[in-house]
């Protein structure tokens, strides 16, 4: 292998790998609907769980392969853990084989924020809720077609909102996604 490919390679490698050995994605019992701006520092602390914070507030990255929605494959939204924000549909989520919850493309409607990340030497754009500032993760150009993006986002960040509970918990705007 050249001196090239296998920067490459640890390019590919570290871009999205875990900054600690936190355990697995949210337990929270905690549920957020919708709220209209970012709660407290103190409020987020009693809310989150400890990882879901670390994720969020300190651009933290869980474990990959073991967090709680990498390989949901049930129909729904996820929507911010902090402040319910839609984010992404079960319609646009794919296996990426990275072991993080993988989407080609945002829930229509939504905004996302990209900042530079160079935490681990290498540019990487990093993702994050509009209205609650989370951290997601982070976005990529090596997704599947049509948008050719990856949004390699950490369940801990994440609700998951399951299509017959859309209407109940405030989202039936999405219902029609679902429709068959």
């Amino acid at each position: 292998m050249s001196r090239l490919s296998s920067i490459a390679l640890a390019v590919v490698i570290a871009a999205c790998a875990p900054h600690s050995d936190a355990n697995a994605g949210p337990t929270s019992s905690h549920v957020v609907t919708h709220r209209t701006s970012r709660p407290s520092d103190d409020v987020l602390r009693k809310e989150l769980t400890h990882v879901q914070y670390e994720v969020t507030q300190h651009e933290d990255t869980e474990v990959p392969f073991h967090n709680e929605y990498f390989d949901n494959h049930a129909a729904g939204i996820y929507v911010d853990i902090v402040t319910g924000e839609p984010l992404f549909s079960s319609t646009e989520k794919f296996d990426s084989g990275t072991g993080w919850p993988s989407f080609w493309k945002p829930i229509a409607g939504t905004t996302l924020v990209e900042k530079t990340d160079t935490q681990l030497g290498v540019p990487r754009t990093e993702v994050r809720s509009k209205l609650g500032d989370s951290h997601l993760g982070h976005v990529f150009d090596d997704g599947p077609r049509p948008t050719g993006l990856r949004y390699c986002i950490n369940s801990a960040s994440l609700r998951f909102i399951p299509a017959d509970r859309l209407e109940a918990e405030g989202y039936g705007q999405f219902a029609s996604l679902f429709a068959h």
